[in-house]
């Protein structure tokens, strides 16, 4: 063998086992991704994830590094990215310092083949791919050997919620008591789906999204980097497609640079078609023909959206998103951070002070129905197009505090008129239902409620009495003392045949307490400081129960409110809608007879 030979076999032979050669590079003919390209090679370039940056910093500080480290985060936060660093950081070693360091600059010995994926020592396997226990055993038949130059021996199982049962039972012995030399580094999008056994032998940390501003700032720094001219909302039209992932945000954006070719700038016009998204100050125009029950004009809109690209889904998305942001204005006022809106700012506002917070509360419940609709809908743009229909119905009914006051009041043509409902009646009405066309309903979206406030007389107080005139009377003084049990026997079994001042006669109901007239009389004897006579006669043709008086009651008070104009104009208004309880206003203040 050559001179030449053997200094290539050598290389050859120290490349695989990760010591300190750079990376091979290319030949610069093939095009790197932007989520390649500007992958974080330090703890310091991570974006959004100062916590746990922090974390670690600290436990490095203070040589309290744990052997088994969890990763979980929606996609592309910077899991794997987050691992190769633990790794680089568990393994760092340069001239003049051989320990477990944070800081990873200048890169380390063993830095490069690392992030290379390349490193004897540090074992990445994706969990998706390699779920059985055989898997599992090869690295536990590898785990009790010393690493061949590094530090310590990384095993990175990525989307490692995807191993069976089996493997994850494999795992645990050696996760719990690994040799001194071994680290495990996890990570997974689907932590529920991790045993907890797991989970409680690992340090966990929960990469958290991206925000929007963070997200833009770092898609201008790599512009900037890359010579590129993106308009401001267009990175913004990115950063809100990539839903706080970076990685997702990257890729975006090297779509979007294509369309800089004989262009000065990427303009968000051009993302935005790129994207098919619908144009969000043309949505916002729709949602305030919506608003205002404009339904031609939102079905022509919508339509031509439609024609020009725009996802119906994604219209739905838009109107939920403008619903909340006037929904804030109309809260916060002029403090309302809108500057996403740009000079649509004012439409925004001027929309959050003209419509109630029961209407876009209404608006928000009725959008985000239709989001659910149009995702099972066959054709997603008609079940778009009927949901807007149904909004613009719905525009024309007063808001549910109006809806609530009308209702409490009544129409205004009976304002005189004494009403024939003495109670509360609570009506629900179907799902989704609207108003019958032409009906001039006096409620919105929510369950109308119709309360007339009787004159009645006032319910005993409960104090003890030198003289009780009734029944009515001893049954409200059982309740003030919560005598709840005593007070239901004698509502439910007691047939009254006479009552008077320290003298009560009943017949009984088949299945009275046979004590009931004795627990009766040392009740009435303590509360009255009289002696009471309570005798039973099974015999004598008693009253109806209270019980059954009340149902009796009950059943007359329902006849009444039904046939009384203001029930019959809310059903009118609301098909389909019943009445479900009835209430009196003094309901619950002691008497339940």
């Amino acid at each position: 063998m050559s001179s030449n030979d053997s200094s290539t076999s050598n290389d050859t032979a120290e490349a695989s086992l990760g010591l300190d050669l750079p990376e091979t590079t290319s030949d610069g003919s093939g095009y790197q991704v932007l989520a390649r390209k500007y992958r974080p090679q330090c703890f310091e370039d991570l974006i959004g994830q100062d916590p746990m940056v922090r974390t670690l910093t600290n436990a490095f500080a203070t040589n309290r590094v744990a052997h088994a480290f969890m990763l979980t985060g929606v996609r592309g936060v910077g899991k794997t990215t987050t691992a190769r660093l633990l790794a680089r950081a568990l393994n760092y070693e340069r001239e003049g310092v051989d320990g477990p360091s944070i800081s990873l600059n200048p890169p380390g010995v063993h830095c490069a083949a690392i992030a290379a994926s390349r490193h004897v020592d540090v074992m990445e396997m994706d969990a998706a791919s390699h779920t059985g226990i055989n898997d599992i055993r090869e690295i536990l038949d590898g785990v009790r050997y010393a690493p061949v130059s590094a530090r310590y021996k990384v095993y990175i199982i990525d989307e490692v919620h995807m191993l069976s049962t089996s493997a994850f039972n494999a795992l645990l012995k050696t996760l719990e008591e690994p040799p001194p030399h071994a680290k495990f580094i996890f990570a997974t999008t689907e932590i529920r789906k991790v045993p907890v056994t797991v989970l409680s032998r690992c340090q966990r940390f929960d990469l958290a999204r991206i925000g929007r501003e963070q997200l833009i700032s770092h898609l201008q720094n790599i512009c900037e980097k890359e010579g590129a001219e993106v308009a401001h909302d267009g990175l913004a039209l990115i950063s809100r497609a990539a839903e706080g992932s970076v990685r997702d945000a990257l890729s975006i954006l090297d779509q979007a640079l294509v369309q800089e070719e004989g262009k000065s700038e990427v303009s968000g016009e051009d993302i935005r078609t790129m994207l098919g998204l619908a144009d969000r100050t043309r949505v916002l125009d729709l949602f305030a023909m919506a608003a205002k029950g404009d339904a031609a004009a939102c079905c022509a809109e919508l339509q031509s959206q439609f024609e020009a690209g725009a996802d119906p889904l994604i219209i739905l998305r838009d109107l939920l998103d403008h619903c909340h942001q006037c929904t804030r204005a109309s809260i916060m006022g002029e403090e309302t951070p809108l500057e996403e809106y740009g000079d649509s700012a004012a439409t925004v506002r001027q929309l959050g002070a003209d419509l109630s917070l029961g209407q876009l509360a209404r608006l928000w419940q009725m959008l985000l129905k239709a989001l659910d609709e149009a995702r099972l809908a066959p054709d997603p743009l008609s079940a778009t197009e009927m949901a807007l229909i149904r909004i613009c119905a719905a525009a024309a009914l007063p808001g549910p505090e109006e809806a609530a006051r009308l209702l409490r009041n009544g129409p205004q043509s009976q304002a005189e008129e004494p009403s024939s409902a003495p109670a509360t009646a609570t009506v629900a009405a179907p799902n989704n239902s609207a108003p019958r066309p032409g009906a001039q309903a006096n409620g919105g979206g929510a369950a109308p409620a119709m309360q007339v406030m009787p004159e009645s007389a006032p319910m005993p107080e409960g104090e003890p009495m030198a003289q009780l005139h009734s029944l009515e009377e001893v049954v409200a003084l059982l309740g003030a003392k919560r005598e709840m049990h005593l007070s239901a026997m004698v509502r439910r079994c007691v047939r009254l045949v006479s009552f008077r001042p320290g003298s009560i006669v009943f017949e009984p109901e088949p299945d009275a307490p046979a004590d009931l007239a004795p627990q009766l009389t040392r009740f009435l004897r303590d509360q009255t400081g009289q002696n009471w006579l309570i005798s039973l006669d099974g015999k004598a043709k008693g009253a109806p129960t209270l019980a059954e008086q009340k149902k009796e009651r009950d059943a007359k008070l329902r006849l009444e409110v039904e046939q009384s104009a203001e029930m019959k104009h809310i059903l009118d208004a609301f098909p389909g809608a019943k009445i479900i309880s009835i209430k009196m206003p003094n309901e619950g203040s002691g008497d339940k007879s």
